[in-house]
């Protein structure tokens, strides 16, 4: 590291105002829980490194009649102050998947690579110099964040944003109405989220002729992810046959179990 970049890699921790306002992830509860977990290992060093994996495919031909997309996949250091950490030098492009089509569930296999190599610098680091103290030090690096849209969303986390079960945060939940004509789903149940006494939950006319009493759905824990995925069969790469839709949501929405 950099003199300069030595002192903005620790900025999370030493020059960050905390007033409670947003500005960056550090001030989100994600980033407090991780600290509180690893508090005597990864965060005990500040210059530890906290990334974001951002991937979507886009047509590099523009707006020519070309069907073609090809998927970055580019890691984020969120470290760095606001005023950095999203400015292309600080970009590390880690890969591209070539086209022409959407790798789809395929994408595991290609972030292969990138998973071992950001294992391996979360068990074992590498050794850093530190222009600032002059010394050396063993980096490790996290993988904070996914930042991609919905349907790349399905393509990493295995959790198929199709269907009836369309939505990752209410799950099994998913209050889903199949529209005749139009032939797809449209998803209800929003005024679920909010507070008892709001009148829109009293409110028929407006919506669905019905009142809402339900609360909202309680998301996932790691714990159930892992226990949905003990009896999942994995998905196969390569040119294979589409799995066909289980009526009985056996496996819920997951279409794979994601090397994430």
């Amino acid at each position: 590291m950099t003199e300069a970049t030595s002192s903005y890699m620790r900025w999370h921790k030493d020059d960050r105002v905390d007033d409670g306002i947003m500005r960056h992830p550090a001030d989100s509860l994600a980033w407090k829980h991780f600290d509180n977990i690893y508090s005597k290992g990864f965060s005990s060093d500040a210059r530890n490194v906290r990334l974001g994996l951002a991937s979507d495919g886009f047509n590099p031909y523009g707006i020519m009649n070309v069907s073609y997309s090809c998927w970055p996949v580019i890691l984020i250091p969120y470290n760095l102050p606001p005023w950095l950490c999203l400015k292309q030098p600080y970009w590390f492009m880690s890969m591209i998947i070539p086209g022409k089509k959407s790798p789809g569930n395929n994408i595991d296999v290609y972030l292969q690579p990138l998973i071992d190599e950001l294992k391996d610098l979360w068990y074992v680091g590498a050794d850093t110099y530190d222009a600032t103290t002059k010394k050396n030090f063993q980096m490790h690096a996290a993988l904070m964040w996914t930042i991609n849209d919905f349907p790349a969303y399905a393509m990493l986390s295995g959790w198929s944003t199709k269907g009836k079960l369309a939505c990752p945060y209410c799950h099994m939940h998913t209050d889903h109405l199949w529209l005749k004509y139009g032939r797809k789903y449209c998803y209800m149940g929003h005024r679920r989220f909010l507070s008892r006494d709001h009148k829109w939950r009293r409110n028929k006319s407006c919506f669905n002729n019905e009142t809402e009493n339900r609360d909202a759905p309680v998301p996932l824990s790691g714990n159930d992810v892992v226990q949905q995925h003990a009896s999942f069969e994995q998905e196969t790469f390569g040119k294979t046959r589409k799995r066909k839709r289980d009526d009985d949501n056996k496996w819920h929405n997951w279409r794979k179990k994601s090397i994430l």
